[in-house]
């Protein structure tokens, strides 16, 4: 599966980037969309940002996340009554 997270760069330098999403941050090239610009939310997927997103989009995509976050963290491990 594919996946492409959006994110706010939060420093920009030429075409290298650190985005943040959730709080998890990692460098990104903004190669593909040379005209992003800091405090914009962007797509990145592998390594790259690749379309700009208004801040609702985004929102609803990280709450997403988090509901899936949730249900994963409450499903049994299987191990329950073992033994």
């Amino acid at each position: 599966m594919c996946l492409a997270v959006p994110a706010r760069i939060v420093e920009l330098n030429d075409d290298r980037a650190v985005v943040d999403a959730m709080g998890n941050r990692w460098a990104i090239r903004t190669t593909l969309l040379p005209e992003a610009k800091l405090g914009d939310i962007v797509l990145v997927h592998a390594g790259f940002a690749i379309a700009t997103v208004d801040e609702e989009e985004a929102r609803q995509t990280w709450e997403l996340f988090e509901q899936i976050e949730q249900l994963r963290t409450n499903e049994p491990t299987g191990t329950e009554g073992a033994g």
